[in-house]
C-alpha cells in the first residue's frame, strides 16, 4: 500500500510541476509592450464594425492589415 501511494504522489507532484513548463504560461508571464496593446485596441475596433456573418473574411483582413500596419504579429 505504501508504495502505491508514494507513486500517485510522485505523479501528481510530476503533474503539477509540468503544468507550469507549458508553453502557454511562458506567454502569459512574458507580458505585453504598451504598443502591441494600443495596436490591438486600435485593430480589434476598427475591424469590429465589420460584422463576421456580413462581411465574411473582410473583418479578418481588415485586421490582420491594420495590425501589419502598426508592426505586430496578428
Amino acid at each position: 500500500m505504501m508504495r502505491i501511494s508514494t507513486l500517485i504522489t510522485a505523479l501528481a507532484v510530476g503533474l503539477a510541476v509540468s503544468s507550469f513548463a507549458t508553453p502557454s504560461f511562458a506567454q502569459r508571464s512574458e507580458g505585453m509592450s504598451g504598443a502591441r496593446v494600443a495596436a490591438i485596441h486600435d485593430c480589434t475596433t476598427k475591424a469590429g464594425k465589420f460584422k463576421q456573418y456580413v462581411w465574411g473574411d473582410y473583418q479578418i483582413d481588415k485586421y490582420r492589415a491594420c495590425m501589419t500596419k502598426h508592426g505586430q504579429m496578428e
